[in-house]
């Protein structure tokens, strides 16, 4: 049974589309247990019927056409009872339904199984047999274990074109995404061209190897071109930041990793497209295997730029779109490219099936003020047939075919959300003061280069965290000290006097390099961070002389330490900077000592700090991995997304904690990652004392309207009821209700 059961699996997970997929499951399962009819119902979200959606052995007819209210038939019970139910004669059950249009009176053994995504029940999976046949333990085992692996992707098929193409038309369907960029939009959903699906590129066998890398070349040379005319065209559109974003673009276009490698296999006897397809998979595994999100997400721009060169490899592609009024872009993942194709007044918003709400194209879409909704999971393009939807971009949420009532909200919260920008624009060098007139700093995280720009025209008092590892990252060998130190220097000197703090290199295990090994079975609690450094002096050491001598002239550098877990790492680390400044001056290059900081992430840090406070100038808690470290639930794993919630009672009592401890010490602390730009957030460590704040340039003109809208007293009031809650939605309740009452409902939904 083993042996079927995988190679169900891999069937289905190899299948392109969801008919595909279902019609598969159904086929085999059917064929396995040697059965006579093997059927799926999948639950309707919206009312919680039971619609059958597959089957091979019920008449054709039937397939969308049955309809079981909660807990009617047997299929029904089963979806009631959560748990796997047999029947010897399924006639004679009291909960025996018959449907005319099935056929199913020939059958008489029944066993039933529910499919289970995240706790809730999605679906039942039934097989059924002629005759007096009873299912065995071993059967029903079986079953069990289909449903449990496939969980995904049928729940991915009930939020997708099964259950909207059973209902009538007028019918509204919602789907769940991840909000990725804040607004509303009622508009007109517009599919990618099939063309530019890398992933279906087949291979050739006959090639010219010549003319498919002149091919190739001219592709590159196309998108390039394509880019500089997009980035003038809305140069006086967009703020200097974004546009930074199209020469990030024509840099990953012009790559030598993706030039090289696509030009070495064309030579090696494939054609241009199939070679582009190999490339872009091979660089984009390098990402998605890392747990940073900001990292993981420029496996999105990898994916968007190789469609982009696709399309050049396909001359009737490269012809003039034209665009609905209120345009409104769907796809898989959704380029920068793409979006600056359609005329900025035309363009309403952004729906991606895959991505995440740090990629450039998120950046894009808040850019242009426009609502963005990612992560809507495994749906066919062919899904979206709606003539209109509407994109909520706070709830990450998309509707298609929206209630006339509904409708008619969206369209006057679209006129608010206007209204809203407007005033976010209007306040944002206001100073972060709050109403009982205590400052609290907002800095900026930084990650690249082109983060630099919005971050100073965002009023930022500085940079409280710059990632260095992407320098690292983007290179085919370790950056040398004096590449090194012309990076750091352009975030220095354009921040100067502001402080900015460089956080030292955070690889290992999700965050490898290309060029260096960092095998580690368990990334998230392994090699990484500042246990790579230690272990590798000769690295460490190049980055801190680089950041010493980018700081002449300006001074105002402050060094963190990333994943500290004992204070005798500090000590360790201290001694290798100190050892680089007397070699530093030995060379005759004399610098002062900059204020060293380490990250509290690691939970046994949060039982040390009086120790590590006599050894840093300053702390900064990590949310993240902070609260991923303490619930025990990776930041990237769905099956614990409930889990992983920095609003969880348990995590915001350790942060107040530790908050106090570190005051106690006389110390000021700063807090980053998602907690601190998240309005709910932001007030709960304002009752915990929080000095200072760094936050993503796209959240800081809301987090200061938050600040400047509430007390510390009544922050701290909140925290305490807070507090006191079970658990993470009732937190969020509880700090949304006020923020509502405070008339700034804007900030966590749409509308005022």
């Amino acid at each position: 049974m083993l042996e079927k059961l995988q190679h169900i699996v891999i069937k289905v997970s190899e299948a392109t589309d969801l008919d595909v997929a279902m019609a598969a499951i159904v086929s085999m399962v059917k064929a396995a247990m040697k059965v006579d009819q093997c059927s799926i119902f999948l639950v309707d979200p919206d009312d919680n019927h039971l619609l059958l959606t597959a089957s091979d052995g019920l008449d054709p007819g039937a397939i969308g056409n049955v309809r079981l209210s909660p807990g009617e038939g047997l299929a029904g019970l089963v979806a009631k009872q959560q748990r796997p139910t047999t029947v010897a004669n399924a006639s004679e059950h009291p909960s025996y339904r018959y449907f005319p249009i099935t056929g199913e009176a020939r059958y008489r053994a029944f066993l039933g199984v529910p499919i289970v995504h995240l706790r809730n029940v999605v679906g039942v999976l039934v097989v059924q047999s002629m005759g007096d046949y009873q299912f065995s333990d071993e059967d029903v085992a079986f079953l069990v274990t289909i449903s449990a692996q496939l969980a995904g992707v049928v729940h991915g098929a009930a939020l997708g074109e099964h259950i909207r193409s059973a209902k009538m038309n007028e019918r509204q369907s919602r789907i769940q995404g991840v909000a990725s960029a804040p607004g509303v939009a009622v508009g007109t959903p517009v599919l990618p061209s099939p063309l530019a699906d890398i992933t279906q590129v087949e291979d050739k066998s006959e090639v010219d190897i010549e003319y498919e890398e002149s091919e190739f070349l001219r592709a590159i040379a196309g998108v390039t071109s394509e880019l500089l005319d997009s980035g003038e065209r809305l140069r006086t559109i967009l703020p200097e930041d974004t546009l930074d974003l199209f020469d990030a673009y024509i840099q990953l276009t012009n790559d030598e990793m993706m030039v090289n490698k696509t030009v070495d296999r064309i030579r090696g006897g494939q054609w241009a497209p199939a070679a582009l397809r190999d490339t872009v998979k091979e660089l984009t595994s390098l990402f998605e295997e890392m747990e940073d999100e900001l990292l993981r997400s420029r496996s999105e721009d990898i994916r968007a730029v190789g469609r982009r060169i696709l399309l050049q490899l396909h001359p009737e592609a490269r012809r003039a779109s034209e665009y609905p009024d209120s345009c409104i872009l769907v796809g898989k993942e959704v380029s920068i490219a793409r979006i600056s194709d359609v005329p900025v007044q035309k363009l309403a918003g952004i729906v991606c099936f895959e991505g995440s709400a740090l990629s450039h194209t998120a950046i894009m879409a808040k850019s242009l003020g426009i609502p963005a909704v990612m992560g809507l999971g495994r749906l066919p393009l062919k899904s979206f047939t709606s003539d209109l939807i509407v994109v909520d971009g706070y709830q990450g949420r998309v509707y298609q075919n929206p209630l006339p009532a509904v409708l008619a909200e969206f369209r006057r919260l679209e006129q608010e959300e206007v209204e809203l920008r407007s005033r976010l624009r209007n306040d944002s060098s206001l100073p972060s003061i709050t109403l009982d007139g205590d400052e609290i700093t907002v800095l900026a995280n930084v990650a690249m280069q082109s983060d630099i720009e919005p971050a100073l025209k965002s009023g930022a008092a500085g940079v409280g965290l710059y990632r260095t590892e992407f320098p690292f990252m983007v290179r085919e060998s370790f950056p040398v000290e004096d590449e090194q130190v012309n990076i750091y220097r352009k975030v220095l000197e354009a921040f100067a006097p502001k402080p900015v703090v460089i956080r030292t290199l955070d690889i290992g295990g999700d965050k490898p390099l290309p060029y260096f090994t960092l095998e580690d079975r368990n990334p998230s609690l392994g090699w990484r961070g500042i246990r790579v450094s230690l272990n590798h002096p000769e690295i460490f050491v190049t980055q801190i002389r680089a950041l010493f001598r980018a700081n002449i002239g300006t001074g105002n550098l402050k060094i963190m330490l990333p994943m500290v877990s004992t204070v005798a790492e500090v000590d360790e680390v201290q001694a290798l900077i100190d050892q680089s400044r007397d070699d530093l001056a030995s060379e005759g290059i004399n610098v002062g000592m900059p204020p060293l900081g380490a990250m509290i992430e690691v939970p046994s840090m949060l039982f040390q700090i009086p120790e590590l406070a006599k050894r840093v100038d300053f702390l900064s808690v990590g949310s993240n991995d902070l609260t991923q470290y303490l619930m025990a639930a990776a930041r990237d794993n769905p099956n614990v997304s409930d889990l992983y919630d920095q609003l969880q009672p348990a995590v915001l009592r350790a942060i107040r904690d530790v908050v106090s401890d570190i005051h106690a010490a006389d110390k000021e602390v700063t807090i980053c990652g998602e907690l601190a730009g998240d309005p709910i957030g932001i007030l709960l460590t304002m009752g915990m004392g929080i000095d200072t704040i760094s936050v993503s340039t796209a959240a800081s003109a809301r987090i200061k309207w938050v600040i400047r809208s509430f007390s510390r007293d009544v922050a701290k009031t909140l925290l305490e009821n807070a507090l006191r809650k079970r658990n993470a939605q009732e937190v969020r309740r509880l700090v949304q209700d006020a923020i509502e009452k405070a008339g700034l409902g804007g900030l966590v939904h749409a509308g005022k």
